[in-house]
């Protein structure tokens, strides 16, 4: 609204209230007899034509005032002026005269028609009764009068307030034109589409526009921050208060189940696997604390949406969980929230779409406008269909805040899906990428890529009297089938492989069923239908042998086996499985190739625990399986996947990875000047010259992360990616380490002959085509990736060491 034309509505409220009080002399007729010279009809005409010479000159005096145009105002804002204080008094003082001259006549008029004798003659046939509405006119005039009285001291402080605020106005008006400021390149198209659009979304009313130029260039400078601040609007911003710091663990796992909540399956699902290992995860954090010494840690306000289980995305889980259906989300997401509440963080968890609005603050409307206060989370877990959400309900304040989200990705998110334009360009864009994420803000279930971060899970961690009755509980002639579905028991050439592994061992199911429908599976098969989980570790406990089909990929049970003591016999793929040869692969934002069903198992575990083989040799898999009754083993659990190693890694990420701010990319200059000079490089070659390490002259970032102190840089064979070539050294592939080998130099410092440097986009670079003598740099840091290779290129690629059974980690990251 135009400052000040709320007075005016004012005042012409005051007009009518007085014409009505006038005009209220009407409601009761007056009789009047022909014989009288004077009736009251003839009051009536008199004290209307008094009412509206009064009408006019109030709005001849009071309108003009206050409804003055001016040429250069839109015809749909009229602007107002606001008038003195003084001129509003003369004004109030010439109505409550006239009111009071009007009231003077009528009783003249009264006394006049009571005192003649023509009156006093006839008072048998007209009595005084009959002149009673005349004394009721007075006291409405009367009343009238009082009103006036009190209204004038009311619009008389409303008009001392718009006087102040009309000046004011009149101050800003010249400043709500839009600005040309070249730090705001944007401003003055946003205001144009403001113009035309601001009605396409209720969020912007609810933010205060309302069509005004003024109201355009607030909203674009204070709600959104594509306009400069205003310099007559008053903005204090309180500082941001540090995050408290804490070096204790929350124990009382009975808060987490309050705050996951009940109504879905699912959620009862997670909570009875919290409950069944919460003796675990709170040994796990009394030993984390232990190794931690009390170091201070900052606590984090962390919203946790888990978007497959909300009613938007279909919600396809919870109605599967009695049914055998995939459980590894479940499991991983029940142990995420556990081991954040250990750590000691305020958490909120949701399921629903109406709480992520209301947590995140979005505003009423369709989503296009930013949130209406900061994120009050530091930090925000959530998948896919929730990342979805939050793009579509945070408007602007997505852009803002994404370096704050943590997607749980079960089979990873590879740099090149996740730059979109690249995507686009490269033939990479699949549904599930293009985000332009860091890569390492995707958490995977297994460390698929070192671009992503490995969060993992847990799995159930025996002592040691535990696993000496398992192993004296052993029976070496049960093998257990992985899987819960009836569709696994459909792959084809299963008899071939059963019929074998039937002849040296009793061969055990846990596919569900409905009682009028079993499954399909061979006779000699004992299926015990669909297990509750403690049952199903009974079973795990007495076999010797669980068996994989090919599907599913990459789940829980195999460590849960292993765990207890069993041996997994998995299929090798031969081709191995793809986006680009595997229905099931098809469309997931990377071209990882899964040489097994479990590569995990395959690649960090291995042997004696873990058996791969091609099925389709029948000699080769019998071979297998005469060793495996044989062969005795204890149960095994990998150190990250206890709940130790899990709040161990977790921990980490939290304190140390930021993405919100990202350190120089470390890119070479467009053109370099003759006088500028190339700073000393930080790398050295090793002692034996077969690869480049840390240079003990250059200076490190005490707060760099992980230490730049584990880097060591090799050069890839062509048909190898990054990925592999540091684990076939002992070592892990580091993303954040790239920028450091992104130099023309790196190649002298390692003797590669480079004819020409060019930079481009490519996820392959920084790489060198030997034949030609071509090198070439990245120009994306989005695109720095461990995974990838090209038979033309071999990489430069940066790797670290680790902690012993804790991949994600370097030795000193923790």
């Amino acid at each position: 609204m135009v400052p000040g034309h709320h007075v005016c509505h004012q005042h012409w409220s005051l007009l009518i209230l007085l014409c009505t009080g006038l005009l209220v002399t009407r409601s009761k007729p007056v009789p009047c007899h022909t014989s009288l010279q004077l009736c009251f009809p003839s009051h009536r005409i008199f004290v209307l034509g008094i009412g509206f010479f009064t009408l006019c000159f109030l709005m001849t005096s009071l309108g003009g005032q206050f409804s003055a145009k001016r040429l250069g105002d839109s015809p749909f804002t009229i602007r107002t002026e606001v008038m003195g204080a003084l001129e509003s008094r003369g004004v109030l003082r010439r109505m409550s005269d006239m009111l009071e001259m009007l009231m003077k006549r009528m009783d003249i008029l009264a006394r006049l028609e009571n005192s003649t004798d023509f009156h006093k003659g006839d008072e048998a046939r007209f009595p005084l009764d009959r002149f009673q509405p005349a004394a009721g006119l007075m006291e409405r005039i009367q009343a009238i009068a009082q009103n006036v009285s009190d209204i004038a001291i009311k619009v008389d402080q409303i008009l001392r307030n718009s006087l102040l605020n009309g000046k004011v106005a009149e101050g800003r008006r010249d400043q709500c034109e839009v600005p040309r400021d070249p730090k705001y390149p944007d401003c003055a198209g946003k205001v144009e589409w403001m113009r035309a659009r601001w009605t396409s979304d209720p969020c912007y009313a609810f933010f205060g526009v309302d069509g005004t130029e003024c109201s355009f260039l607030i909203y674009l400078s204070e709600v959104e921050w594509f306009c400069p601040p205003l310099p007559w609007r008053n903005r204090t911003e309180a500082p941001p208060s540090p995050p408290p710091s804490f070096p204790y663990t929350q124990m009382d796992l009975a808060h987490l189940l309050e705050l996951i909540g009940t109504g879905k399956e699912s959620l009862s699902f997670m909570k009875k696997r919290i409950r069944h290992l919460a003796q675990q995860w709170l040994r796990g954090a009394r030993r984390l604390e232990q190794k931690l010494k009390g170091r201070q840690r900052d606590q984090k306000q962390i919203l946790i949406h888990i978007g497959f289980l909300t009613e938007e995305s279909g919600d396809v889980f919870s109605p599967r969980v009695l049914k055998g259906g995939p459980l590894g989300e479940m499991v991983q997401w029940a142990d995420i929230l556990a081991a954040l509440f250990l750590l000691g963080h305020s958490l909120r968890v949701t399921v629903s779409l109406k709480e992520l609005q209301s947590h995140l603050g979005v505003p009423p409307g369709r989503g296009n406008c930013p949130l209406t206060s900061p994120l009050p989370f530091d930090l925000i877990y959530t998948d896919y269909h929730g990342l979805q959400q939050m793009k579509q309900h945070m408007g602007l304040s997505f852009k803002k805040y994404r370096c704050r989200v943590r997607v749980i990705d079960t089979f990873g998110t590879e740099p090149a899906y996740n730059h979109e334009e690249y995507a686009t360009l490269r033939g990479y864009r699949t549904n599930w990428g293009y985000w332009n994420l860091q890569p390492a803000q995707f958490m995977t279930m297994f460390p698929h890529t070192p671009d992503n971060s490995f969060m993992g899970f847990v799995s159930e961690e025996l002592n040691q009297t535990e696993k000496q009755f398992i192993k004296s509980n052993k029976v070496s002639s049960m093998a257990v089938v992985y899987g819960k579905e009836a569709s696994i028991w459909k792959v084809r050439g299963k008899e071939k492989f059963l019929a074998i592994l039937n002849k040296y061992m009793e061969i055990h199911g846990t596919v569900y069923y409905e009682t009028q429908r079993p499954p399909e599976v061979p006779a000699f098969v004992k299926n015990h239908g669909l297990l509750p989980q403690h049952e199903f570790q009974q079973l795990l406990r007495k076999a010797k042998l669980f068996i994989g089909f090919g599907f599913p990929y990459e789940g829980p049970a195999p460590l849960e086996a292993i765990a207890n003591g069993c041996v997994f016999l998995q299929a090798r793929f031969n081709p191995p499985h793809s986006s680009l040869n595997h229905e099931f692969f098809r469309g997931k934002p990377t071209s990882r190739e899964v040489s097994s069903q479990h590569p995990y198992a395959e690649d960090f575990i291995g042997k004696p625990h873990v058996w791969t083989v091609d099925y389709n040799n029948s000699e080769e898999f019998e071979a297998a399986i005469k060793t495996i009754v044989r062969t005795q083993v204890d149960p095994y659990l990998p150190y990250e996947y206890t709940c130790e190693g899990m709040l161990e890694r977790i921990h980490a990420y939290i304190q140390h990875q930021d993405f919100c701010t990202t350190s120089s990319s470390a890119l070479p200059p467009k053109a370099k000047s003759p006088a500028m000079q190339s700073p000393p490089s930080v790398l050295a070659l090793s002692p034996n010259a077969t690869h480049l390490v840390w240079s003990p002259s250059a200076s490190r970032d005490p707060h760099a992360w992980p230490p730049v102190g584990s880097l060591q840089v090799w050069v890839s064979e062509a048909q190898h990616s990054c990925t592999e070539t540091c684990r076939r050294r002992g070592l892990v592939c580091e993303p954040t380490f790239f920028r450091f080998l992104n130099k023309k130099d790196v190649f002298l410092q390692l003797s590669i002959t480079c004819d020409s440097t060019e930079y481009e986009m490519n996820h392959l670079y920084p790489a060198v085509a030997e034949n030609v003598h071509e090198c070439y740099l990245q120009k994306e840091p989005l695109l720095f990736s461990c995974a990838g290779y090209n038979t033309k290129y071999r990489r430069l690629c940066p790797c670290r060491d680790y902690r012993k059974g804790q991949v994600a980690l370097c030795r000193d990251c923790l």
